[in-house]
């Protein structure tokens, strides 16, 4: 393996891996992608390969990358390469790597240099490497040849942009040394995607193949056409090289000497090759390391703050330690106290936004269910009649009664009063079950001692089935207490006075206030899907009608409903549906809304349709009657045939009885709630707080109460060890950041000189007779008279105008007396200042892209 750095930094990312592993989360480093660009033939692959230390990739003249390759190195312990369209495939041996590319390749361009956007994607496992993105990219090109389309040039420039305009890519801009770099395609195209020059670094290849006497110092040395981050020289295996086998050691060893035995890079040796190349690379990933690393450091640190609360219990924990357990005991069983008391009074904290529970459901009961249930007990009109006659009939016997019996109005009035027991033990019993729901709710924070959980659970909910029976038997002595009096001097008992008066005023009554708003809400109206499907609206119900709007802003009214002569019908919840319903109608057959009967109303849950009932109550909507199935034809004409006399009193002790139900119902409402509370939920708080310790004492041994379930055991143990894991990940992290070192980004340069519009073709630049050979850059000659001031090309490379240089001025790198900055500063030591014009250099000029003496493109000076 060839590339120290990256070796250098596999430990570190490993050790990073490792620590975020062990605490179950993934280090998302996102390492950046190295692409390399450039003309073909330029070194393309060969730089790739040396960054990688194998010898992998197709050579050969011309263009031999016709295809993209995506590079994935992955760590791993054993060494192997596989591809994308070879899945399950191992390549140990990197020659068959190569001649699977070049397969692949052929396969889908073809053989005659066709090129294909489509990529080969190749991994490479191996412990040496890390896990990095390469791509090796097709080389630039102007020529169509072989198979290759006319607009070559385009589809390779689309090509590279794919890659290269992704802000996490590094790029690689090679240039062999013996072309002219002003006219680089590779650096031209990476000053479009990255402006500031960040992401580049400048790749000089093949600076063997120079003439003799010439070099790419001023280049190198960034002193010529700079870059933000200069440039690199390498020297890559020739293809002789190649085909006689010489390993990348030795190349890397040849390319070490070339650079130390060279005299015009012997002092910027440590700066070149392919080592130093690696370095920066490795420097660049080091950087992105450390930028990565405050994110996750502060992602840790978060995460650490919330474990320490929990980890202080844990940090000296013994499990056997009695005082432990005792202590642990007394914690658990006042936090439920306390737990259940909030649950039952309500508190601010924690508070449950989706589902009501505990006090609220209670209260509920309290105010919705329980006056519902009491008005499906209330008489029905017909049958309160005939029990009446029957009533005063049977008093008077065989006597013709001439005044109203009061023994008849005691008599039906008790047997009201006695139907009130039926739904004042439901209301008990679903207050009891919201109470034992509450207290498994609460015993859930126990979970992590089993035997204490069911024992608390089991004691308190027992406790409740006891106070249960005493609180059904003092709501049953309130309404034996009610028949045992009947007490018709109650200020609001309206007398037999004013029970005549009562008729009329039944039937002149009003509801509540009128146009009071007593609910809002969503509900579905259930039609037929031939009738137009079921629709939601926004309902309103007030104390006269019904109304239902097209959303909550209550504009669009779609009808509104009178409440006279409705009432509410229960309704089987249908097979596919998960809605509860119920439906409204009128008593008189009428329709209630288009060519419906009745409407039907669904709600999400049973809860929400007892409390619209409960609403509709309010406004004097009161549920239908169960009619018995077969009723005595006798009886109906008794009820119907009554005289006068006989009517005249049914209807006074009906009133009578009316007057005083509602007495007895409104006292009963007003007693039942308080009678829960004081027998029921407060005795259990009471109970919880001071005695459910002494049956947990006296229930088992204490030992056994506060044995730890195996999930508690796991979680406390993988709670200490993600705790320590996430210290020994932060300090980790505290290591990289005081090992590594972070360059600091080159200033910015002067990099105007890369064109930004394509140049024009060679033949069409104007010939000028006086332009000098080309040779060594202009920052080690002295001026030269050359071609007319505004055209101003660079006497070694044709480079565009020097935008800080002023037109006409023809002066070198470094003239004292030119009275302008240089843009590129040339080198003291080696240019005398004072050298007068005419004397040429001491350094035979050459060229590094051609012939120093022939140029056949330009007329001669005899011409």
């Amino acid at each position: 393996m060839g590339n120290r750095g990256m070796e250098d930094l596999i430990p570190l990312i490993n050790k990073l891996q490792d620590a975020f592993s062990s605490i179950g989360q993934s280090c998302n480093l996102d390492l950046p992608q190295i692409a390399v660009v450039g003309g073909q033939s330029a070194g393309k692959s060969s730089v790739l390969e040396n960054f990688v230390g194998r010898d992998f990739l197709p050579r050969g003249s011309g263009i031999v990358t016709r295809r993209p390759l995506i590079l994935q190195l992955v760590n791993s312990k054993v060494e192997y390469a596989e591809f994308l369209h070879c899945k399950g495939r191992k390549f140990v041996d990197f020659d068959e790597v190569r001649l699977e590319i070049e397969a692949e390749t052929e396969r889908i361009t073809g053989s005659n240099k066709g090129i294909s956007p489509i990529p080969i994607n190749l991994r490479v496992y191996s412990p040496n490497v890390l896990n990095l993105t390469l791509i090796d990219l097709p080389g630039m090109t102007k020529v169509a040849v072989g198979d290759q389309p006319q607009d070559i040039e385009h589809q390779i420039r689309d090509m590279l942009l794919q890659f290269i305009t992704k802000e996490s890519c590094l790029i690689l801009a090679v240039t062999p040394a013996n072309t002219d770099l002003a006219n680089s395609d590779a650096l031209k195209i990476s000053k479009e995607v990255d402006p500031q020059g960040l992401r580049t670094i400048g790749v000089i290849t093949k600076l063997d193949l120079m003439d003799e006497g010439t070099d790419a110092r001023d280049i190198l040395e960034n002193k010529l056409l700079p870059l933000r981050r200069g440039y690199i020289g390498v020297v890559n295996r020739s293809q002789k090289d190649i085909d006689g086998k010489k390993d990348i050691r030795a190349a890397l060893a040849a390319e070490r000497k070339f650079f130390l035995s060279h005299p015009g890079y012997r002092h910027i040796a440590e700066r070149m090759g392919t080592p130093h190349l690696q370095k920066t690379l490795n420097q660049q990933l080091t950087n992105h390391i450390r930028d990565t690393l405050p994110g996750l450091r502060s992602k840790l640190q978060s995460q650490l703050l919330s474990l320490e609360k929990e980890v202080e219990e844990y940090k000296n924990f013994r499990p056997d330690d009695p005082t432990r357990k005792t202590k642990a005991l007394l914690q658990m069983v006042q936090q439920f106290g306390v737990d259940f008391e909030k649950c039952i009074e309500g508190s601010g904290d924690q508070v449950d936004t989706s589902n009501l529970s505990g006090g609220a459901k209670i209260n509920r009961i309290f105010h919705e269910r329980f006056p519902f249930e009491l008005v499906k007990m209330e008489f029905d009109e017909k049958e309160l009649r005939k029990e009446i006659s029957y009533a005063i009939k049977n008093i008077h016997g065989v006597r013709t009664g001439l005044f109203t019996p009061d023994l008849a109005f005691e008599a039906i009035v008790k047997k009201q009063i006695i139907k009130l027991k039926e739904p004042c033990l439901k209301c008990i019993d679903l207050v009891i079950q919201e109470l034992i729901n509450t207290v498994r709710q609460c015993t859930n924070k126990l979970g992590s001692y089993p035997r204490l959980r069911e024992e608390t659970e089991r004691i308190v909910t027992t406790y409740v089935r006891e106070r249960d029976s005493k609180t059904k038997d003092q709501v049953l002595l309130l309404i034996d207490i009610e028949l045992s009096y009947i007490n018709t001097n109650h200020e609001d008992f309206i007398g037999f006075a004013n029970a005549q008066q009562r008729t009329t005023a039944n039937a002149t009554k009003k509801r509540v206030m009128p146009n009071q708003v007593i609910r809002r809400g969503w509900l579905t109206i259930n039609i037929s899907i031939m009738k137009g499907g079921s629709k939601d609206y926004w309902f309103v119900l007030t104390a006269e009608s019904l109304s239902w709007y097209k959303d909550e802003e209550e504009k669009e009214k779609k009808y509104m409903l009178p409440l006279d002569n409705l009432k509410l019908r229960d309704v089987e919840k249908g097979f596919m549906s998960s809605k509860h319903v119920f439906a409204i109608f009128n008593t008189e057959q009428r329709n209630v809304y288009k060519d419906l009967r009745q409407i039907e109303l669904a709600c999400d849950t049973q809860e929400d349709v007892d409390s619209w009932k409960a609403s509709f109550l309010r406004a004097g909507v009161y549920p239908e009657k169960d009619q018995p199935e077969n009723e005595d034809a006798m009886n109906t004409s008794d009820t119907v045939s009554m005289d006068p006399q006989l009517e005249r009193q049914v209807e006074t002790i009906r009133n009578l009885v009316d007057s005083y139900i509602g007495i007895v119902n409104k006292s009963i409402r007003d007693l039942m709630p308080k009678t829960i509370m004081h027998l029921m939920i407060n005795s259990a708080k009471d109970f919880i707080h001071s005695e459910l310790l002494a049956y947990l004492y006296s229930a088992g041994d204490q030992g056994s109460l506060m044995e730890e379930s195996v999930e508690q055991a796991q979680r406390r143990d993988e709670m200490l060890r993600m705790y320590h894991a996430l210290k020994e990940a932060l300090v980790l992290i505290g290591d990289i950041s005081t090992t590594t070192i972070s360059t600091p980004v080159p200033p910015p340069v002067d990099d105007t000189w890369i064109p930004k519009d394509p140049s024009p073709p060679p033949a069409s630049r104007p010939a000028s007779a006086t332009a000098p050979p080309p040779s060594r850059p202009p920052a080690v000659r002295g001026p030269t008279p050359g071609p007319p001031p505004p055209l101003n090309p660079s006497p070694a490379f044709g480079a565009p105008p020097v935008p800080s240089r002023p037109p006409g001025q023809t002066a070198y790198a470094g003239d004292p007396n030119s009275g302008v900055v240089p843009l590129v500063p040339s080198r003291p030591a080696r240019v005398p200042p004072a050298l007068p014009p005419g004397i040429p250099s001491r350094r035979p000029p050459a060229a590094p892209n051609r012939p120093t003496i022939i140029r056949p493109s330009e007329p001669s000076l005899l011409d």
